[in-house]
């Protein structure tokens, strides 16, 4: 079960209150949390190589002042940005037009590579690779889901749903019904 992002998350000041910032998977709600996405989106770019590196570069510099300044959803914030750079990249480096498939239909439409986008998507790449592995990311990240555990549990009890055992302590998630753990 994922994150449900509601109309109230969006008008959120997560600099203000970072206990409301769910992490979710990936890349999501990236265009939602404020203040952040305004100090970020701007800097977002990957048309060339030259403005993938320039925003890549200025992105992974915020990424690291949000952690010098111990502010974890910044931080978060700023490496889904780079993720997102990657993705995005990718799929125009794989589909010119930036569409995958054909509009109305989930016919996969043909490949045209884009040299210059699987360039500026290995920029963000390596950028995303060092945010995500940063010491003080990973740190900041187990004390923000730590945090959070008590009412991580207390939402899937009323939920009905059984709690999974704590990321930061290394443990699993709870299986999805229908579905082994790997």
């Amino acid at each position: 079960m994922g994150i449900e992002y509601t109309r109230h998350y969006a008008r959120t000041d997560f600099r203000k209150h970072p206990e409301l910032y769910r992490i979710g998977r990936g890349e999501q709600g990236v265009l939602m949390a404020e203040p952040y996405k305004s100090e970020i989106l701007p800097h977002w770019r990957f048309r060339t190589p030259a403005a993938a590196r320039a925003s890549a570069t200025a992105i992974y510099k915020m990424f690291l002042a949000y952690g010098a300044r111990r502010d974890f959803v910044g931080m978060d914030m700023a490496r889904k940005f780079l993720q997102m750079g990657f993705t995005r990249a990718r799929r125009y480096a794989n589909h010119r037009s930036g569409r995958k498939y054909a509009p109305g239909t989930r016919k996969q439409l043909p490949r045209r590579p884009d040299a210059d986008k699987a360039l500026a998507a290995g920029i963000f790449k390596a950028k995303w690779d060092l945010a995500r592995t940063n010491a003080t990311y990973l740190r900041l990240k187990a004390a923000h889901r730590a945090r959070q555990e008590p009412d991580v549990r207390a939402a899937g009890r009323a939920a009905g749903t059984r709690s999974s055992p704590s990321r930061a302590s290394g443990g699993g998630t709870a299986c999805r019904p229908g579905r082994r753990d790997a």
